[in-house]
C-alpha cells in the first residue's frame, strides 16, 4: 500500500503549479503528517529538473518563491535544506526563489540585539 499523496503526484503538482495544483499543495501544507510526502515530491521535482536537457530557471525560481511564501514556518528550514542539497543550477534557481520569498526570515525573525 502506497502513501497518498505519493512523491510522483507531488512532483507533478509542483511542476505544473496551476491553480488547482496550488490548492492541492496548500492542503498539504496544512497537514504536518504530509510533510515527508511533500518533501519527497520536492526532491523528485528538483532531480527531474536537474536531469532535463533544458533548464527553466525562471520557472524554478517562481515555484521556489511561491512555495516559500505559502509554506508554514515548520517547513521553512527543511525547504532550505532541500534547496541547498545540490550545487546544480536547478537547485540554485529554486533556492533563489525560496530566498526571495522571505519565508525563512518570517518563520525565524532575527532577534534585536
Amino acid at each position: 500500500m502506497s502513501a497518498f499523496p505519493d512523491r510522483d503526484t507531488v512532483a507533478a503538482k509542483i511542476a505544473s503549479m496551476q491553480e488547482p495544483d496550488q490548492a492541492f499543495l496548500k492542503l498539504l501544507f496544512e497537514n504536518p503528517a504530509q510533510d515527508d510526502a511533500l518533501l519527497d515530491g520536492l526532491y523528485l521535482y528538483l532531480d527531474i529538473a536537474s536531469e532535463g536537457k533544458f533548464l527553466n530557471s525562471l520557472k524554478l525560481e517562481r515555484n521556489g518563491e511561491w512555495i516559500g511564501e505559502h509554506a508554514p514556518a515548520r517547513l521553512q528550514i527543511r525547504l532550505m535544506e532541500a534547496a541547498r542539497s545540490s550545487q546544480h543550477p536547478a537547485f540554485a534557481a529554486f533556492r533563489t526563489g525560496l530566498n526571495r520569498s522571505g519565508g525563512l526570515e518570517r518563520a525565524y525573525p532575527k532577534a534585536a540585539v
